[in-house]
């Protein structure tokens, strides 16, 4: 429970109700708790930080004004809705943040009536109010709707496509934009768009001659001077501010503002609170604002594990074993120095994708195209027809966004591009929005594609170089943290494609292990006297193999960490049938629903598919493999 001592008002709100029972004198004591409670709550439990710490100012002025939930309030990405959650009823629980049966990492419409939209991608946010807004007129409902969204969110295509929606509509729908500008997503935000919004930071006085202007000469609709005026103030204006970009697409454009002068922020609120058709309110901030380590450096306190605030982060302890994400991004450097033609492409994920060392080393080769994830893949398409050897690095959750540009630009062309994608399967703590649960099912059936999961560190780096000599398009797809441990060499040896590997050699099952469940499934094969293979395919297969292991067993198992419907193992029947061969077949692996936020142990044994689930589901299915003299028959 909160402590009514150390925060005497926190401690009386529960939900935005309470917050408008506050005479608006008390708002920056309020918001100076929030942060302060925010700081505590997060060194307990971890978790998103710093972006949080941005937005205290502009969650309470927000919830103050409007009447939210009846208001609609639609958060982009969610790492910065930590205060907003505080102050919408989940107070006393935020410590739980990411575990179990905690609060959940994003705003999630399950958990809160307070959370209008489902969030874990960016750049959703002015799609949804649109959406929302267009409803409500439809249905004579004048409720506000607002859409907050960061610079680095506004990077992506999906942001303007909403922008330009909502601004050519003849029919203006009553949508407030508020672009939190600070020059960060998870890491510095880059491309055009910044370089524009960073001129913004000279043009407040520009912007208050502009209202002068405007009670002076009247409105532009009616008044010929005014009219004249404001073409010439667009032209000239936008040589030095962006609302001119904003005001084009038909928008009307407020700012920038200080977000961290809550009065101001208060005043220009109420302004726009009641004002029609689609408007824009620039506000800029600081990342890890009142927090000094945060502010100085808002990358490493973008997500934080538990820690100490009167210390902040702990000293990096003794280096550990390396995470895959480790082994791709050393793996990146060493072929780059054999490989004039590689290049690598990031959207947005710099440091998430292990591109930190490449960044600095080869940076003339790095390419940070911001959260545009459909133009990351059609650009190394655009690459590959040239000869080089574009590497895209991304997150399996972040592909599924240009699924499109993979099948269409890459596959279709049967270009030579190599996706290094991490974050697959499980993932866990930032539950089902981030989870890489999909991604053998829809690359599998793509064309062209040779697809590979690493059973471990080793053959991580091996499948890597595999991709790079392949000629035409590849995926190796790996999970989150660390691996069983295997030594990692220097040299840039590649697999034979298509060749799976016999790690135990048993008898009367096979369990075909695919990536990540290697480990586990070769624990239970020793444990039951069964064959164990690393599959390390998911296409091409190994036919060989996987025919010789049917002519000499009883019953195959697949273990892959990726859902079942249309995986790899739904891959291994089709081939057996394909060759008219009848086997006896269990498919383990991820459920078809949507996993909730957990550790990923927690995840995979929930699935079934750590390897005391895998025992269990072996022997309910072969009860008499209990006994190595029984025979096996079909059902037993």
């Amino acid at each position: 429970m909160i402590d009514s001592a150390s925060y005497p008002r926190l401690s009386r709100i529960k939900t935005p109700d309470d917050l408008r029972l506050f005479d608006e004198s008390e708002l920056g004591a309020i918001a100076g708790e929030l942060r302060a409670y925010l700081i505590e709550s997060v060194g307990k439990s971890g978790g998103h930080f710093a972006a949080g710490l941005g937005v205290i100012e502009l969650t309470v002025a927000l919830h103050y004004l409007y009447d939210t939930p009846v208001d609609q309030l639609v958060w982009d990405v969610g790492h910065q809705t930590y205060p907003h959650k505080i102050l919408t009823g989940r107070r006393d629980s935020i410590h739980t943040v990411k575990q179990k049966d905690g609060v959940a990492p994003f705003p999630k419409r399950e958990e809160s009536e307070f959370d209008t939209f489902g969030v874990g991608h960016s750049s959703t946010s002015i799609s949804a109010a649109l959406g929302m807004a267009i409803a409500r007129q439809r249905q004579g409902d004048d409720r506000k709707v607002i859409a907050v969204i960061g610079d680095g969110a506004m990077t992506a295509g999906m942001a303007f496509e909403a922008l330009a929606h909502a601004g050519g509509m003849d029919d203006e729908p009553n949508v407030l934009v508020i672009l939190n500008d600070n020059n960060m997503s998870i890491s510095e935000a880059v491309g055009g768009l910044t370089k524009m919004l960073g001129r913004a930071t000279a043009s407040r006085t520009l912007n208050a001659l502009r209202e002068s202007g405007k009670k002076i000469l009247g409105d532009k609709r009616h008044s010929p001077p005014a009219r004249f005026v404001k073409r010439w103030e667009e032209q000239w204006k936008g040589m030095f501010v962006p609302s001119t970009a904003f005001e084009q697409m038909g928008f009307h454009y407020t700012g920038p503002i200080d977000g961290h002068d809550l009065p101001l922020l208060v005043s220009t609120l109420k302004h726009l609170k009641d004002a029609k058709g689609p408007h824009l309110l620039h506000i800029m901030t600081t990342k890890g604002k009142g927090y000094e380590p945060a502010e100085d450096d808002q990358i490493g306190y973008h997500a934080v594990g538990p820690f100490d605030p009167s210390k902040g982060l702990p000293e990096k302890g003794a280096p550990k074993k390396p995470t895959y994400t480790d082994i791709f991004g050393d793996w990146l450097c060493d072929a780059a120095a054999a490989d004039p033609k590689l290049l690598a492409i990031t959207p947005a994920m710099r440091e998430g994708s292990g591109l930190v060392r490449f960044s600095k080393e080869y940076p003339q080769r790095y390419f940070d195209v911001a959260i545009a994830e459909q133009h990351a893949v059609t650009l190394a398409a655009g690459m590959a027809t040239q000869g080089a050897k574009p590497v895209v690095a991304i997150y399996s959750t972040f592909l599924q966004r240009a699924y499109d540009q993979l099948v269409h630009d890459v596959a279709t062309q049967d270009l030579d591009v190599l996706f290094a994608i991490d974050r697959a399967g499980v993932v866990g703590p930032d539950g089902a929005t981030h989870a890489g649960n999909l991604d053998l099912s829809y690359l599998r059936c793509v064309p062209n594609m040779v697809v590979m999961a690493p059973g471990d560190e080793a053959e991580c780096r091996q499948m890597l170089s595999t991709g790079l000599q392949y000629k035409g398009p590849a995926a190796v797809r790996y999970p989150r943290g660390t691996g069983p441990g295997a030594a990692v060499g220097k040299d840039l040896s590649t697999l034979e494609i298509g060749k799976a590997q016999l790690r135990v050699q048993g008898s009367r099952v096979a369990i075909l292990a695919f990536g990540a469940s290697v480990p586990a499934a070769e624990q239970v094969g020793r444990e039951l006297g069964l064959s164990v293979v690393n599959m390390r395919f998911i296409k091409p297969l190994d036919k060989a193999m996987l025919l010789e292991l049917a002519r000499t067993h009883d019953g195959f198992v697949t273990v892959e960490d990726n859902v079942v419907a249309g995986g790899a193992g739904s891959g291994v029947s089709e081939l057996l049938n394909a060759e008219a061969v009848l086997m006896p077949m269990l498919h383990l692996g991820l459920p078809d629903s949507y996993q909730h936020h957990a550790s990923r142990e927690d995840l995979l044994a929930e699935a079934g598919i750590d390897a005391a689930g895998i025992r269990v589901a072996i022997l309910k299915r072969w009860p008499k493999l209990q006994d190595s003299t029984a025979p096996l028959s079909a059902a037993s």
